[in-house]
């Protein structure tokens, strides 16, 4: 099998689940081969953490051929087993921590190829107004569609709801996968959820969520959502609404929209039971109900404002001097920013003027590619001074008189 036959596999799979939307797949697995699992290889990402067997993808790589060939056997013979994944542990913008699993990389090279099959069965599935983890879509679009939705359906009400500790809170007798029935497929996804983490030499185990950090978690993620969000709020919710309303989704991250406060009250009420249904919660301190109605008269601001995605959305005044929506980098991730960069120089100072200054391009180039959005320039202002300021301060502190 080419890499080209195999992504002629998956688009043909693609195509027949579209066509047949009650088709119930039974025989997947027989799918990844050895140039299967290449392919899925090459698709991870290079610069990543390696697992609790420090194996390396440049070392991996000196014998691919010999490596994928036994990984099929051991899968082709039930002998693969799922190996813990390591804990780390990321900062969250409210001081807490939010934990991550490494995996070893045969784990993610088969959840690779696992995911690109559930991917080929699903995607034709899912709504378009979810964005999150799936090919060709991003954060960008997702806001886009957000702005344009609000003012071309007169949302006048904005619920934004957050669920809490989404990834480690599913419950996974609802994680349903109904189009796929292969019973090689279902053990290897068992093996995964149930492989425990290593922590401080030991191994945990848990009987709830999914890997924050696995290759298969946001498919795993997003299939649990489509039934419990995506298609409640598209089959049930809106038919009974009196007025327009819209919903954008980006993993966990999501946005309601209504045009009656009486309709998004509703919702707004009935939405922790529903997620309380399925084992999760609606964070009471970071969901809430926003006006956002359009300003009207001699207003020179917006009633309300709110985040998605690290920017805050509100109206304001065009240079034409029509009320528009903008958008700016939300105050906690540009703390969270100017803060890393604060710490990057201080730590690095040592470095040679060249490579610091190479550095620190990529990183506020990095920042301007996401948060590089038309309104933004003097967010984005913000930042470049901070990150002047803070290199000229930290190389002052090379030399004895601090004069640069």
């Amino acid at each position: 099998m080419s890499l080209q036959t195999v992504s002629t596999k998956l688009a043909r799979i693609a195509e027949q689940s579209e066509r047949n939307p009650e088709m119930v797949f039974t025989t997947l697995a027989h799918l990844m081969d050895v140039e299967f699992m290449k392919e899925a290889f090459g698709r991870l990402r290079k610069k990543a953490a390696c697992g609790v067997d420090e194996v390396t993808v440049r070392d991996y790589a000196k014998d691919l051929q010999e490596n994928l060939t036994g990984l099929h056997q051991r899968l082709k013979t039930k002998r693969y087993r799922a190996q813990p994944a390591k804990r780390a542990w990321a900062p969250k913008e409210d001081g807490s921590r939010r934990p991550l699993a490494i995996l070893v990389l045969e784990d993610k090279i088969v959840q690779k190829a696992a995911s690109m099959l559930l991917e080929a069965v699903y995607e034709p599935m899912f709504y378009g107004f979810s964005y999150g983890f799936r090919p060709k879509r991003s954060a960008h679009q997702a806001i886009r569609d957000l702005r344009e939705q609000i003012m071309q359906k007169n949302i006048s009400w904005i619920v934004d709801a957050d669920i809490s500790g989404y990834f480690d809170g599913i419950d996974r007798k609802h994680l349903r996968t109904e189009r796929v029935k292969d019973g090689s497929l279902m053990r290897l996804i068992g093996k995964w959820l149930n492989a425990g983490v290593m922590e401080d030499d030991k191994v945990r185990y848990t009987d709830r969520g999914v890997q924050q950090g696995g290759v298969i978690s946001p498919i795993l993620a997003n299939i649990f959502l489509h039934y419990v969000l995506d298609e409640w709020f598209d089959k049930e919710v809106r038919p009974r609404m009196k007025g327009r309303c819209y919903i954008i989704r980006f993993a966990d991250d999501f946005v309601l929209g209504f045009e009656l406060q009486s309709d998004a009250e509703r919702v707004y009420e009935v939405l922790p039971k529903r997620f309380g249904r399925y084992g999760l919660s609606i964070h009471p301190k970071k969901s809430q109900l926003v006006q956002f109605d359009r300003p009207g008269g001699g207003s020179n601001k917006g009633t309300g404002t709110f985040d998605f995605l690290g920017f805050t959305h509100y109206w304001a005044k065009s240079r034409r001097g029509t009320w528009i929506i903008k958008r700016k980098t939300q105050r906690k991730r540009l703390k969270r920013a100017m803060s890393a960069v604060w710490t990057w120089c201080k730590y690095n100072k040592h470095m040679q003027i060249e490579e610091q200054h190479q550095k620190l391009c990529a990183k506020i180039r990095g920042h301007y590619q996401y948060y590089g959005i038309r309104g933004n320039y003097k967010m984005l202002e913000v930042m470049y001074e901070h990150l002047r300021k803070a290199w000229k301060r930290w190389l002052g502190r090379r030399t004895r008189n601090g004069y640069i």
